[in-house]
């Protein structure tokens, strides 16, 4: 097995479902102050946050930034294991596979005559709701995080560049009505017919396409969840929905958000609409030199982010990030998930030659 792949199997075979991560934390705390490359002073822990290495003022800072936490697994998951080219386990494609990368670059790597200055973030909680996102405590007790001048956020990208990412807003619905007898309908108001208007037009509503920079996003919006009736024979009187609207990183970012809820409150026109959960989208960092460099350096096919990830967050806090990762972005959340060793090395491949070759100018 090579150490590539015995550093995934050890970190899949660790649970860390988001609100779980101490385990897999103080794991790569003690693998950190173990490998003798990082001073005592140049590892901080804060929660279940770990950071390693710091923006030194001398070269280019570049920081790999990558969640610890999972999903809940699925009934009937298998243990973590390998058989021939692919890992199985929970989080082997998102994204514990390139956590095992961060590692072995810092294993492997001269870290302190690199042409880059290289910084390692791991975070919890980035599968649950936004506010929670352990991502924010770091950028918040750390602010000389800010002087990162390019940050990759390690997510599974099927080894390809995907560039920006799409905002997210999270839309509760509600279609009041009036309760009846279901033998006498016409004394109240039922509000899960009253909804059809809306459903309809979720249905028939398109997928327009948005171009940023060559690069062609779809905003999605769509019925996720709903609730309705108190019991069978009883017209109801209120039918929730939450509605997900994903949208294109177009600038500036708040304007991008206002004209998201204003497109919601239109499709929605006369029903009782609370925001309850808004992320921002994030933009293309296209004038970044070290991008510049990964693209010259790697040149794989560029993609559009059609989802989202804290490269928004980062964005929010003067951070240029795009995403990059061997996992299968098909894989991700799905039952028996597992990720491919060869892309794994491919993307450790990849990562070595950007990192040991300086820059043009620099």
């Amino acid at each position: 097995m090579s150490r590539l792949s015995e550093l995934a199997l050890e970190l899949v075979s660790i649970p860390s479902v988001t609100g779980d991560e101490k385990e897999i934390t103080d794991h790569l705390q003690g693998w950190a102050e173990g490998l003798g490359k990082f001073s005592p002073e140049l590892i901080f822990r804060h929660g279940n946050g770990l950071i390693l290495g710091k923006p030194d003022g001398k070269r280019p800072c570049l920081a790999l930034v990558g969640h610890t936490d999972t999903v809940p697994p699925h009934e009937g998951d298998p243990q973590p294991n390998i058989d021939g080219d692919k890992l199985t386990g929970l989080g082997a494609s998102d994204m514990k596979s390139s956590l095992a990368i961060m590692q072995l670059l810092c294993e492997k790597l001269d870290l302190a005559n690199l042409p880059f200055c290289l910084v390692l973030v791991f975070y919890d909680k980035e599968e649950g709701p936004f506010a929670d996102n352990g991502l924010q405590p770091l950028l918040d007790h750390y602010p000389w995080l800010e002087e990162i001048d390019l940050a990759i956020a390690m997510e599974p990208t099927d080894n390809t560049f995907q560039l920006g990412c799409l905002g997210g807003l999270q839309a509760y619905v509600r279609v009041d009505g009036q309760a009846a007898h279901s033998a006498r309908p016409w004394q109240g108001e039922n509000a899960i017919h009253k909804a059809a208007p809306l459903l309809t037009k979720l249905l028939n509503r398109p997928y327009p396409e948005i171009e940023i920079d060559g690069l062609v996003f779809r905003n999605c919006m769509s019925a996720t969840l709903a609730n309705g009736g108190r019991a069978k024979n009883v017209v109801p009187e209120s039918f929730e929905l939450n509605i997900n609207y994903r949208f294109a990183p177009t600038s500036p970012i708040s304007e991008a958000i206002e004209n998201a809820k204003k497109e919601v409150l239109q499709v929605c026109d006369g029903v009782h609409v609370e925001f309850r959960d808004v992320s921002p989208p994030g933009p293309i960092p296209n004038q970044n030199p070290i991008l510049n460099h990964f693209k010259e350096i790697a040149p794989i096919p560029i993609q559009p982010k059609q989802a989202w990830t804290d490269v928004a967050r980062l964005a929010a806090h003067g951070i240029d990030a795009f995403n990059f990762g061997p996992g299968y972005g098909i894989q991700c959340h799905q039952a028996k998930e597992y990720v491919s060793i060869a892309m794994m090395e491919e993307a450790y491949s990849l990562m070595e030659r950007v990192l040991t070759t300086p820059m043009l100018g620099a």
